[in-house]
């Protein structure tokens, strides 16, 4: 009675047993049929994205490793250094705005670029068909060479080490200096067997375009100026070197504002400003002369082509003070230069030397290199800067405790808010206005002696800051003045001793 109920049960479960197998079987076979037919199909889908894969790499790996191009020339510079002053006002402003106009330019955008944050990886590979059409000899064989690691740190700086070699040639020895646009570091050209400064701008799009703009300018500069007549420093060579624009400029000496930060900032010898001021006015004559505002005159873009020194004992000091030996000097810094055709930015130059046209956005032109140059005579003479402040009204108010009051034409031309019917709006009874009047005097009672030399700077002085741009002296007629007049003859630049360039021609035109 048992069994039945039992068999019926064993038969239905065979029955279940052999329709699942069936089922498996049946889902197996179309399981292997799409597998197939996917197999038949995918294969020339990946041949056509390996293909794509291997056409992006071929291409970024050329464009990492392609040759450099390369310009000779025989010319020299040198490195820019910034630095700051001592006192906790004059650090914190020159902190806060010291810099080249170029540098100014480019910091109204906050965000990073996208290309500064890329951390680049990759063997660096020698161009063996760049030293075959060069002729030049590999330096692989140097023990202390190796091939440098090409690799950005967060910033956009190449990170680098001491012993790295750079296009097989420039064997890196320390950091000189660094800057917003880069680094700068000393190098050993081993072609020409000398050491060199060069500066390594950022992997950042607009430095990199930055600095081809002052390639540029320093070419044409050495075109018309091969044998450096003028002054202006050139460059020894230029390259591409993984998306790090590199510039190469002889070694020179301290920034005529280095060697005062050094010395205490103990003002120069009335003779050695006059004989900086010299160099300097008849350099940047010749940038106007062709169409050419510097635009970033300062201390720092002074640099001496040998800053030794004796040290000699100041009696009014009471200590010894160092004296500079030569006080033949280089400009430098063309980063920021403008042709007369080319657009001109609102906000040019380092604040402290900021011409009042530039403040009041009212237009600049080559004037305002003019009352760049009484600034920095003012400072040589004094060690002082003469407009310490980074505040666009405060700086306005100094120049009228120091100058006078501001021409009516320029204060209703003006867009600015910082006039209101022709007058400074200005707090005197701020702490900022009771600053200006305790540490701001005229600029005559700035003079250190009675003596006439001291009185004939302070006119020149004076004609350089000329609030008005068209009735500020020009830099032909400050040549001239009888300030310079005890320059010796063999410190006369140009033509038969005048202080006036050769007559020929030397039209620059932009690219």
């Amino acid at each position: 009675m048992f069994g039945l109920p039992l068999y019926s049960d064993f038969i239905q479960g065979s029955a279940l047993r052999t329709w699942n197998c069936v089922s498996n079987i049946a889902n197996f076979i179309w399981f292997k049929f799409a597998n197939l037919k996917e197999e038949s199909i995918m294969p020339r889908s990946r041949r056509r994205h390996h293909s794509r894969s291997r056409s992006r790499s071929r291409s970024h790996s050329h464009d990492k490793d392609r040759d450099v191009k390369r310009r000779k020339i025989e010319s020299f510079d040198s490195p820019h250094h910034r630095r700051s002053m001592s006192s906790e006002r004059a650090h914190r402003s020159r902190q806060y705005d010291r810099g080249s106009s170029a540098e100014r330019r480019y910091k109204r955008s906050h965000r990073r670029s996208p290309t500064s944050k890329k951390r680049h990886r990759h063997r660096h590979e020698r161009s063996s068909s760049r030293h075959r059409k060069h002729g030049r000899r590999s330096y692989s064989d140097d023990k202390s060479s190796r091939a440098p690691s090409v690799e950005d740190d967060e910033e956009g700086h190449l990170i680098y080490r001491s012993g790295d070699v750079l296009q097989d040639r420039y064997k890196i020895l320390g950091t000189l200096g660094e800057g917003t646009f880069g680094k700068v570091v000393k190098v050993k050209d081993l072609e020409m067997d000398h050491s060199m400064a060069l500066k390594i701008i950022k992997n950042v799009e607009k430095y990199r375009e930055a600095a081809k703009l002052e390639i540029n300018v320093l070419e044409k500069i050495a075109d018309k100026d091969p044998d450096c007549v003028h002054l202006c420093v050139r460059m020894l060579d230029w390259f591409d070197y993984h998306g790090h624009m590199c510039i190469g400029f002889e070694m020179l000496g301290l920034s005529v504002f280095d060697f005062l930060k050094d010395n205490g900032y103990q003002p120069y010898p009335v003779d050695h400003v006059r004989h900086i001021g010299y160099q300097l006015c008849f350099s940047v004559k010749f940038l106007h002369d062709n169409n050419l505002t510097h635009t970033d005159l300062k201390p720092e873009n002074i640099l001496f082509l040998d800053s030794d020194y004796d040290v000699v004992y100041n009696s009014k000091k009471r200590r010894d003070v160092k004296r500079v030996k030569r006080t033949d000097v280089r400009l430098i810094d063309f980063g920021s230069a403008t042709f007369d055709h080319e657009h001109h930015s609102t906000i040019v130059s380092t604040r402290h030397y900021r011409a009042p046209e530039v403040i009041l956005e009212l237009g600049w032109a080559q004037p305002c290199d003019v009352w760049s140059v009484g600034c920095i005579l003012f400072e040589l003479y004094l060690g002082i800067t003469l407009f310490q402040t980074h505040d666009n009204r405060e700086h306005l108010a100094m120049m009228q405790r120091i100058l006078g009051e501001i021409p009516v034409r320029m204060a209703r031309k003006t867009k600015t808010k910082y006039f209101y019917r022709g007058k400074l709006e200005w707090d005197e009874k701020s702490s900022a206005g009771r600053f200006i009047r305790d540490n701001c005097k005229p600029l005559l009672r700035y003079k250190q002696s009675d003596d006439s030399e001291h009185g004939q700077l302070f006119d020149l002085i004076l004609r350089m800051l000329e609030y008005e741009p068209s009735q500020r002296i020009t830099l032909r007629e400050a040549m001239s003045h009888p300030f310079f007049d005890k320059i010796p003859s063999h410190q006369r630049l140009g033509e038969k001793g005048s202080g006036d360039a050769p007559r020929r021609s030397l039209s620059i035109t932009s690219r």
